[in-house]
């Protein structure tokens, strides 16, 4: 509806629109026998700038400047970095709730829109769900600017760009795709694009609406994107030929294509050398694997499989369960079940009684069932070393993922032994490399076998010998000359 040339009217008509709300403010003003309006929101707006900079600014309009209509008297006398104008009422308290004054005229449809947005946002600090021991110390936060600013100041390239859309029709949630031109084919960021259009929901709140959102195909209990709070791994994933989706007021931004092999790496790696980087990245698949299947494992040769043990072991391990009443299947997972209730209880509680949680949950709960016959110390020590295994991983996401997993390999091995753990086993590396992102298979460099993508991904070598970009992910893939070559010359 488009805007009225009557002031009262058009602060009527907003109030209305807003149920009267408490936090609209209005106020006239009358100079050089014309009458000048605005209205804010207190509640997202800074009263001070409208006092020092917006009052003062109309107060001292020249009436002597010439100008065919008062509206463009009005619009050249006020000095704003950010002015827009709107002539409809939807657009007019899209503003306002974005934290703007508008500035409305007597006999005018159009409205003058300056912005005095209120300092609503935490400052940058560290990141909360992302350890860092070496490397930048800063973190996104809920303020959209500021997250574009952490990663303009890194990478100062014309070539990077950022693409705006509003997904959420009650919400106007800005969404920004993030790319660097001529390393990124531009089919791959209008896909993205369209598939933000083609949304249509009420409201997003967080990046994860827009994640669950569009992956409509193929869905997967494996995260197909990175969820993270860290430019710094923001900016090397745009440098590699990848996109990033940034979401208004939500730390988290949005990283893809991702592949398995990224969850095996972290931020931290990028500032250590190659061995040591490729030492931990090694860990962290062991530790993916024993997470995985180890209780599955020792399920399937306690109940089935006893010729593929040791005499003397199969000895230990049959009277160190001596005497519990419940089969291997369900002693193991009543406490890979208690496990998950401490973890998410862990998450829950506050802070300054989460230790106490845990030595209770982890040391006494587990004590007092082994003396109370109820498991064998051999399940303890299996699950332990399980819910330890997956701590490596900082992602919920992948943690989630093998948690579930991890369900069904139990159940498998439950019913079939090692033949149930083996046909599980065929049915997840079938499942994992049928999936795709973008167009890139979520096992590469893998499956298929890509040998240049080897060289950052499980294993990394020297930064020197990193001369190549990912081609999976792009066709520009010199990410440097030769070094060797340009001394010479």
């Amino acid at each position: 509806m488009k805007l009225d040339s009557d002031i009262e009217k058009i602060f009527e008509t907003i109030n209305n629109m807003n149920g009267k709300s408490s936090d609209i403010v209005t106020r006239i003003i009358e100079k050089n026998n014309n009458r000048i309006g605005y209205i804010f929101l207190e509640s997202v707006s800074s009263d001070d700038k409208i006092s020092d900079f917006l009052n003062k600014a109309i107060i001292n309009i020249d009436k002597k400047k010439f100008f065919d209509s008062f509206y463009n008297l009005v619009k050249n006398s006020i000095f704003s970095s950010n002015m827009k104008f709107c002539s409809t009422y939807d657009d007019m308290f899209f503003y306002l709730a974005s934290g703007f004054t508008v500035i409305v005229v007597d006999n005018s449809t159009k409205a003058i829109v300056i912005e005095t947005k209120a300092s609503l946002d935490r400052g940058v600090s560290e990141s909360t769900s992302e350890t860092i021991i070496r490397g930048p110390k800063d973190s996104f936060t809920e303020n959209h600017n500021i997250n574009l600013g952490l990663i303009r100041k890194r990478i100062k390239d014309s070539n990077l760009w950022f693409e705006d859309t509003t997904v959420g029709i009650r919400t106007k949630t800005k969404v920004t795709v993030a790319y660097i031109k001529d390393i990124v084919p531009k089919k791959k960021v209008q896909r993205i694009l369209d598939d933000l259009k083609k949304i249509d929901i009420d409201g997003i709140l967080d990046s994860g609406y827009i994640r669950e959102l569009i992956e409509k195909k193929q869905k997967s209990i494996f995260p197909k994107l990175i969820s993270t709070e860290r430019p710094d791994l923001t900016c090397s994933s745009l440098l590699n030929g990848k996109i990033v989706i940034l979401v208004e007021n939500t730390p988290f931004v949005l990283i893809l294509p991702a592949t398995l092999s990224d969850f095996f790496q972290s931020a931290e790696d990028n500032y250590q050398k190659s061995f040591n980087a490729s030492f931990n990245r090694i860990l962290r698949v062991i530790c993916f694997f024993i997470s995985l299947l180890t209780p599955a494992l020792y399920i399937a040769l306690m109940t089935y499989n006893h010729e593929i043990l040791p005499d003397q072991l199969l000895i230990s391990l049959a009277v160190q369960r001596d005497g519990v009443p419940f089969p291997t299947a369900i002693e193991v997972l009543l406490f890979v079940l208690t496990f998950e209730v401490l973890r998410e209880a862990d998450v829950h509680v506050p802070s300054f009684s989460g230790g106490a949680m845990s030595i209770v949950g982890a040391l006494i709960l587990g004590d007092a069932a082994v003396a109370a016959g109820i498991v064998s110390p051999i399940v303890i020590i299996v699950v332990a070393a399980t819910s330890i295994s997956e701590l490596v991983f900082y992602d919920v996401d992948i943690i989630d993922a093998i948690r579930e997993w991890r369900i069904l390999f139990i159940i498998s091995a439950s019913f079939l032994g090692i033949i149930g753990f083996m046909v599980a086993f065929i049915i997840f590396i079938a499942k994992l490399a049928s999936l795709e992102c973008l167009g890139t298979p979520y096992l590469t460099p893998f499956s298929p076998l890509n040998i240049k993508g080897i060289k950052d991904s499980i294993i990394r070598v020297s930064r020197k010998n990193m001369k190549y970009r990912p081609s999976y992910l792009t066709d520009n893939i010199k990410r440097m000359g030769d070094m060797n070559e340009e001394s010479n010359n």
